[in-house]
């Protein structure tokens, strides 16, 4: 048995699977909410697994435990020095979370005017400790760029500088991701802004994947010269990960049809307004995975050993995909946690999950919203 497989196998076996899923090949409903509506108030078939220790609590092998609770709206978490960072959507904070789980302050950002799904969303770090920031302004969603200084303890941001603006913004749609990726280039997923035909336009930057250097100039090598865009024909697409051979992936909520899993490769069209899902037709290219809206919506998603894991809002789970087999994924914690917003690498080949059960869509628990980890590979 692979690595990759072993730790799928060994994740599956510490959290008592309950179900599996294939492509999604059941008949579409003929009306469903939005992909980031209110997680359906019927009760999943939650797996069995043992619930989470109390924030800062050291962790055991019995499974996952809360590293810290009381978050407003989380929305993207990514570590510096041995701590973390999260910002808050609708408060427009970021937060410094400690080793043991106490938060502070780190930086409210300055022009912050989203509302809705709009607001303080992505987070990224680079190899001169800056950290990036997409957020919406007045004028549209856009990407800044901080100076961070300080020992962990006392991180703080030094002045604001914007290296994009003017990505379309709206209420709903308005993307949000950002990563490095193994190129040392920042790639950012825009929403089409609830406008989809944007997504097809090229000079447009919105419904598209964005690839740029790190002050937000475009690459030499980019598919379309002079362009930012790296991708198009997306609808919202809220999750990037690259897996150990450079491939990159992305996560992206659909209508009322399909949510994605997309492969994406430079230059591609991925079809939305024009189809969502799997459309078979050589004009644009096909997701490798999709699922029914209120199964998945999916959001942030990450690569560790081999497999692929998506958080999912409106299906409330972790998704597991196979890298060797990208056509399958397997549900883990069904149910457990609510609305699952983000998940990263933490430390120690753990998982770190983000919830969000605060942001006006889900039912939050007495200390939601969490930032949970997950323990390794168990022997």
């Amino acid at each position: 048995m692979d690595t990759a497989t072993r730790h799928l196998v060994c994740l599956t076996t510490a959290v008592l699977l309950t179900s599996c899923t294939g492509t999604g090949d059941s008949p579409a409903p003929a009306a469903t909410p939005g992909p980031d509506a209110p997680a359906s108030t019927a009760s999943p078939a939650a797996a069995v697994t043992a619930g989470p220790s109390e924030p800062g609590q050291t962790p055991g092998s019995e499974g996952p435990r809360v590293v810290t609770g009381g978050l407003e709206a989380p929305w993207s978490v990514v570590l510096l020095d041995g701590v973390a960072l999260v910002s808050e959507r609708d408060s427009s904070r970021i937060l410094e979370i400690s080793a043991d789980g106490a938060q502070r302050v780190a930086a409210t950002i300055e022009g912050v005017t989203g509302t809705g799904e709009g607001g303080l969303l992505g987070l990224a770090v680079d190899t001169e400790r800056r950290l990036y920031v997409y957020s919406t302004a007045a004028d549209g969603n856009r990407i800044q760029r901080f100076p961070i200084t300080g020992a962990p303890g006392a991180l703080e941001l030094g002045e604001a500088e914007t290296i994009l603006s003017g990505i379309p913004a709206a209420r709903n749609h308005d993307g949000g991701r950002i990563a490095f990726g193994p190129d040392g280039m920042l790639y950012a997923t825009t929403g089409d802004a609830g406008q989809p035909d944007v997504a097809q336009d090229r000079t447009s930057l919105g419904g598209k994947i964005l690839r740029m250097e790190a002050d937000g100039s475009v690459p030499e090598d980019n598919p379309f010269p002079g362009s930012l865009v790296y991708s198009y024909g997306h609808r919202n697409p809220q999750g990037l990960t690259w897996d150990d051979a450079g491939t990159l992936y992305a996560a992206e909520f659909g209508q009322n049809t399909w949510d994605e899993l997309n492969v994406i490769t430079p230059g591609s069209n991925y079809g939305w307004p024009l189809v969502e899902g799997i459309a078979g037709s050589e004009a644009f290219t096909d997701p490798v995975q999709q699922w029914t809206p209120e199964t998945a919506s999916p959001s942030g998603i990450t690569h560790l050993n081999g497999t692929i894991y998506i958080a999912n809002l409106r299906g409330r789970v972790l998704r597991a995909v196979p890298v060797e087999d990208l056509s399958t994924s397997i549900e883990l914690y069904a149910g457990e946690y609510g609305r699952i917003r983000d998940v990263i690498r933490g430390p120690q080949n753990t998982l770190w999950i983000l919830t969000s059960n605060t942001d006006g869509r889900g039912s939050p628990s007495a200390d939601d919203d969490r930032l949970i980890s997950i323990p390794p590979e168990l022997p």
